[in-house]
């Protein structure tokens, strides 16, 4: 088909775009999850050389709804913080890429994200302050290499006592902002994304619509709920990116 990147069939570029609406919805409801999981669905179909772009052009688009649709609940004042960190982190990503060794990538990803999930955090002033501008930092660095860097930020922000409906919304326009930097950075370096783009707006499209879903389960889920599943969630993701630097494969995979 002529709207088709070459390479993938109707029945593959079919299957993404419904990944895509599962994977909208999961981030919706917790904010983390569905990027991570579309880059697994990408990896198996897209060109290793283009792979973080149409990811992240992805990730934009439904980072973008999310961030829309939950506006009315994000921490700018967060935001402005973690955008200052997040233009010098994708500067510094986009001169660095693949230079170093993506198993040291996953490996410090995995393991700060059990720190921020699992190690009481001490009381100090201006903490989250400078946090936010060093997390918007390395954060965005790390996205040049590995993509997914949700949970990276959702852990950043789980200390900061916001509510589910804040924590989510914020996680949100940070992750809309650094996919923007990340697809402006790819293109300034010469990643080619024009074949993809008929497939990534429809990927796009069914996102936004899981997106409003994801997000009608977070109004009625409880805070207690959310809490237990995110920490949950955090640290599977957490020991799958300690298990992949280390280069271990699970049975059958």
């Amino acid at each position: 088909m002529m709207f088709l990147p070459p390479g993938v069939d109707a029945f593959t570029a079919t299957l993404l775009i419904v990944i895509s609406f599962f994977t909208s919805a999961l981030t919706a409801a917790f904010g983390i999850g569905g990027g991570v999981a579309m880059l697994g669905a990408l990896a198996g179909t897209v060109p290793p050389a283009v792979i973080l772009a149409v990811h992240g052009l992805v990730q934009l688009g439904s980072n973008m709804g999310r961030a829309f649709i939950q506006k009315d609940h994000a921490n700018w004042r967060l935001f402005g913080l973690f955008m200052v960190g997040a233009v010098i982190g994708v500067a510094l990503g986009a001169w660095l890429f693949r230079a170093m060794p993506e198993h040291v990538l996953l490996a410090m990803l995995g393991l700060f994200i059990l720190v921020m999930v699992w190690v009481p955090k001490p009381r100090i002033p201006g903490l989250d302050r400078a946090g936010m501008v060093l997390g918007g930092g390395i954060s965005s660095v790390l996205t040049m290499f590995v993509g997914a860097t949700g949970p990276f930020i959702q852990s950043l922000l789980m200390p900061l006592g916001l509510d589910r409906k804040q924590l989510v919304a914020t996680q949100a326009v940070m992750m809309t902002a650094q996919h923007a930097l990340k697809v402006a950075a790819f293109g300034f370096i010469g990643i080619a994304l024009m074949p993809w783009l008929p497939l990534i707006a429809a990927m796009v499209v069914s996102g936004f619509i899981g997106t409003v879903m994801g997000t009608k389960l977070l109004d009625r889920m409880s805070e207690r709920f959310f809490q237990i599943a995110l920490k949950i969630v955090l640290t599977i993701v957490a020991l799958d990116l300690l298990r992949r630097a280390a280069g271990v494969h699970l049975p059958g995979l």
